[in-house]
This record gives C-alpha cells, sequence and structure tokens, in this order.
C-alpha cells in the first residue's frame, strides 16, 4: 500500500477546568488513508500543536511510503521519530507521532481483515480484568469491578493525610478485602509524605502508589521503593518512547511501568518498552488501558493483565468520540475481534 494522505483533527471536545494541561492539548485523531482505499485510524495526544506537526511535517515525510507490515510500520516510526529530532523526543512531537503508529497499525490490520491484537503477536488474553478509577465505589463495585484506583493529593496540609487514609478504609470496605486497591497522587507526594503514607496505609493493603514523584526524579524514587514495601510505585504515563523508559530502567526507579500508548509512541514504542521492562524484571499496566489502543496491547502482550477504566465515560452527558469501543462486564473487557481496533469514529465530534 502507498500512503496517500495523512490528516489529523482536533476534536470538539467541551472545555476542561481552567489550569490543566487538558483544557489545551488534549486528544487528537488521525486518519491515514492508502492507495487501496483504506483508512487507518488513531488516537494520539497534544491538541492544535500536534494536529499542526502532523498536517505539515509528518505528513510530507510520509505521504507516497508504502506500508504493508508490522517491519514497515518500526521503520516508518524510526524515520519519522529520526526526522523530528531537532524538536522532538518528548512531549507534543511523540504525542502527534503516537496517534500517527496508532493509525498505521489500523490501516495495516484493516488491510488484512484482522484484528490489531493478531498482527502484535495474537489473543493471549481472552478478556481483560478492569480496574475503576473513581470516587463512585459503590456504583462500581455494583457493576463487577474487583479492582479500583482512588486519587489523592499532597495539599501540604496535615489533612491530606487524614483524607487519604479516610479514603482507602471507604475503598475497602466497599471492595472487601480481596479487591486490588491502589493510589494516584499524580506527582504530588514526596518521599517524606510517601513513606509516611505507607505506614498509615498499610491495614488497608494498597496495591501501589502511582505517580509519587516526577517523571525527573528517577533518584529519589529509586530510593524509596524500598522504603514503601510491600506498596509498589507504579508511574510512566509522562514518559515518551522507549530511550526515555531505559532511563528508569537504568535507575531501578519503578517497580509497574504505566506508558500511555496514544502519548508514548504509539505501539511501536510500547512494544519495545515492553521488552525493556521484562529484561528489568517490572510489570507493565498501560496508562488509560481500557481504552481500545491499550486493550489490544495488554491482550496481546504479556503486560499484566489489568485495564485502566474511567466509568464516568460512559454516562449520558459524557463525550463519545469512538463508537463500538467494549466496555466492562462483571469487572472484565473483552477485546472485539473486528478488523483494524474495532471502533467507529463518530464524525458529529469532528
Amino acid at each position: 500500500m502507498r500512503i496517500t494522505d495523512v490528516r489529523a483533527v482536533y476534536p470538539k471536545w467541551a472545555r476542561r477546568p481552567r489550569g490543566v494541561w487538558q483544557s489545551h492539548f488534549w486528544q487528537i485523531v488521525v486518519e491515514v488513508r492508502a492507495d487501496t482505499g483504506v483508512i487507518g485510524l488513531g488516537y494520539g495526544g497534544g491538541g492544535p500543536p500536534a494536529v499542526e506537526v502532523v498536517n505539515s511535517h509528518f505528513r510530507e515525510l510520509l505521504v507516497g511510503r508504502t506500508v504493508e507490515d508490522v517491519d514497515d510500520i518500526r521503520e516508518l516510526w524510526d524515520f519519522v521519530y529520526l526526522k523530528s529530532l531537532p524538536y522532538g523526543r518528548k512531549g507534543i512531537p511523540v504525542m502527534a507521532l503516537s496517534g500517527v503508529d496508532l493509525a498505521l497499525w489500523d490501516l495495516v490490520a484493516k488491510s488484512e481483515g484482522r484484528p490489531v491484537y493478531e498482527l502484535i503477536g495474537g489473543l493471549r488474553k481472552e478478556r481483560v480484568r478492569a480496574y475503576a478509577s473513581t470516587g463512585e465505589f459503590e456504583r462500581d463495585r455494583d457493576a463487577g469491578f474487583t479492582a479500583v484506583k482512588f486519587s489523592t493529593q499532597w495539599t501540604g496540609h496535615e489533612r491530606d493525610y487524614d483524607d487519604t487514609v479516610e479514603t482507602a478504609a471507604r475503598a475497602r470496605e466497599v471492595f472487601g478485602p480481596d479487591a486490588l486497591v491502589m493510589s494516584d497522587c499524580y506527582m504530588s507526594w514526596d518521599s517524606v509524605v510517601s513513606i509516611e503514607m505507607a505506614r498509615l496505609l498499610e491495614p488497608y493493603g494498597l496495591y501501589w502508589f502511582e505517580d509519587v514523584l516526577t517523571p525527573d526524579d528517577l533518584p529519589d524514587a529509586a530510593a524509596l521503593r524500598p522504603r514503601v514495601k510491600p506498596v509498589l510505585l507504579a508511574g510512566g504515563e509522562h514518559e515518551f518512547t522507549h530511550h526515555g523508559f531505559a532511563a528508569v530502567a537504568q535507575a531501578g526507579a519503578l517497580d509497574i511501568w504505566q506508558p500511555d500508548l496514544t502519548w508514548c509512541g504509539g505501539i511501536t514504542a510500547g512494544l519495545r518498552i515492553l521488552e525493556l521492562a521484562q529484561g528489568a524484571g517490572v510489570s507493565v499496566v498501560p496508562h488509560r488501558g481500557g481504552e481500545i489502543w491499550g486493550l489490544h496491547f495488554i491482550a496481546a502482550t504479556g503486560c499484566e493483565d489489568l485495564a485502566e477504566t474511567h466509568p464516568d465515560r460512559w454516562e449520558p452527558a459524557s463525550e463519545t468520540l469512538w463508537l463500538e469501543e467494549p466496555h466492562p462486564e462483571a469487572g472484565f473487557i473483552t477485546t472485539p475481534d473486528r478488523p483494524g481496533f474495532g471502533v467507529v469514529l463518530d464524525e458529529a465530534m469532528l
């Protein structure tokens, strides 16, 4: 197949809360067209700046190139990454590349009439255990979830300890003794707070602390790991490409890696990150892994059998960009066996 066009669009997202990066640079849709008439669809990050990167430089690099199989996708990834090095490597350009990469996987899989997971290596998990990132504990327990993650932020007040303990206690009470319970700190704790939280939360048996420190604090995270055991340190949603995760591996900074396939470089980068993780003896649990891009990846690889979902996405008032995306049932998600990623774009959102 010869690539005839590459196009990115920023959907008509509702305005997000002020002060957060998502209000400016949220997800983009990428479309790659081939001369066979097949259209591949992908999902990236970076908002209007990423759209500009795709529609100008990346389009110029890719139109006219041929792609037939996974090896070609890898070659195109390396080619685009190399050509964008002066302004890329991390952040918005790699978020843009993620959308292109996922569109190429969708394109090749559709051209062969196969699901993306077959291109990755074949289905290894018939269904994937889902966890709810939520504050609606009773709702999500009743929906069948047996794993839950709650958010907690350190604001500099001693009350934050009490609030976190109260939330963990309620999660454990609602979901029961056998459920997985995790916390997401979103880079707001430091080492002192983390050690004290580990002590205070010990009765509730948390599985991991997520994003305790920033991605730049790798030595501190490595020193912290043994001090919060048996709680594991998870993170990586704000890291980019296998090059970035190689530094995480070298530092020994995390127990669980959480690349976001729509930000870190797509499935091509995700497979390279997974290979590094396996060599380092750590688990991979993709960020937002319950979305269709992560779901195919988890179902076809040695990732941990755990996919993040945000149940609020399925509330009637929420925005729905991708139609026919599977929802959890009784705490598990089944990957669709339709060609490509198996979802349909809601054109009204563009």
